[in-house]
């Protein structure tokens, strides 16, 4: 049941016991936007980080209300970055011996299988105490706007991120395949620009990316920092890797027997992307929810050389080394 939010806001409290403002809707107002994009909502600059005033509303409500478990695992990612094939993957590896959930990805979006933060606890504010819920935790929330509760539980986080041009090519396809009230395709070129002024849902993608990064430097048994072209470029190896991370590492016998391999097939795009749930189902409302076939596209390394000059490719790559600079990463392919 959705909550009336200045109520909630009013009878929220943070760590000292003082109540915020009495509305999130009013806090958003009173912030900077952006028209550009114009998917969802106009874009508000919050905390430090542009965000659809709908996304903001459920961050705003967990930063106050969530209480992280030392048992939880955030799959933490900004948009368009490899996050489906993550929550595909870590759902398969914790289900994997669960008679009564090993076969979740054959009948949801891996979006819907577990809690999206900022957009599923506002709806539900017991759902992260629901007797059944997997241990994981989705969000595109940067690490600084984390609620505390998180920072200060131990638990842990996986991190993954792309190839900025990539990244935005994809987020560009993603926008056009949701955009709503008949609003006009945004032409890639003012994208673009937008994008590579820091100007995107959970924007700047280099301040996310950066926040991640340092956090597993400073605390490598609990952020698990992962490249996209990684995991696709030695899936097998990446994936052991990540199921050790969650806690579920897989046993001699499971890779004697190929179980890594058959779980690898299982959140394949072409397997998913098969699926009747995924060729015609929809995520969120019914009505007005988000056809899961927007969620596999292609996958692929390098897709932007069809859709970028050489040039953009360049300053959005000198950009990010820019803002990456002294952090020990980059994107950048060593020569």
């Amino acid at each position: 049941m959705a909550l009336n939010l200045s109520t909630t806001c009013e009878s929220c409290k943070d760590e000292n016991g003082s109540p915020p403002p009495p509305s999130f809707k009013e806090i958003i107002s009173t912030h900077p936007t952006e028209n550009g994009w114009k998917v969802f909502q106009h874009l508000c600059f919050y905390q430090g980080f542009w965000c659809f005033p709908l996304h903001l509303e459920g961050a705003m409500f967990a930063q106050h209300h969530f209480k992280a478990q030392a048992t939880d695992v955030f799959l933490c990612s900004a948009p368009k970055t490899g996050n489906t094939w993550l929550k595909a993957l870590s759902v398969a590896i914790v289900t994997r011996n669960d008679n009564s959930n090993n076969k979740l990805l054959l009948n949801k979006v891996p979006h819907e299988c577990i809690m999206f933060l900022e957009k599923d606890l506002i709806k539900n504010p017991t759902a992260q105490s629901d007797e059944g819920r997997l241990p994981l935790v989705a969000t595109h929330l940067p690490y600084t706007a984390l609620p505390k509760s998180i920072l200060h539980s131990g638990c842990k986080m996986v991190y993954i991120c792309r190839d900025p041009k990539d990244a935005f090519v994809s987020l560009w396809h993603f926008a056009r395949g949701i955009k709503i009230n008949n609003n006009p395709d945004l032409p890639i070129d003012v994208a673009f620009e937008l994008y590579s002024q820091g100007k995107s849902n959970f924007g700047p993608y280099w301040d996310h990316v950066l926040g991640y990064w340092k956090a597993s430097q400073e605390n490598p048994e609990k952020v698990h920092f992962m490249r996209y072209e990684n995991l696709l470029t030695d899936t097998i190896s990446e994936v052991k890797r990540l199921a050790e991370c969650l806690g579920y590492p897989f046993s001699f016998e499971e890779e004697k027997q190929g179980s890594v391999e058959k779980l690898v097939n299982l959140c394949s795009l072409q397997n998913l992307s098969s699926l009747e749930i995924n060729k015609n189902g929809k995520y969120g409302d019914a009505e007005r929810g988000i056809n899961n076939n927007v969620y596999f596209r292609k996958g692929k390394i390098g897709d932007w050389m069809n859709y970028l000059t050489s040039e953009m490719g360049e300053k959005l790559d000198n950009i990010m080394e820019e803002k990456l600079s002294g952090s020990g990463f980059t994107f950048r392919e060593p020569n």
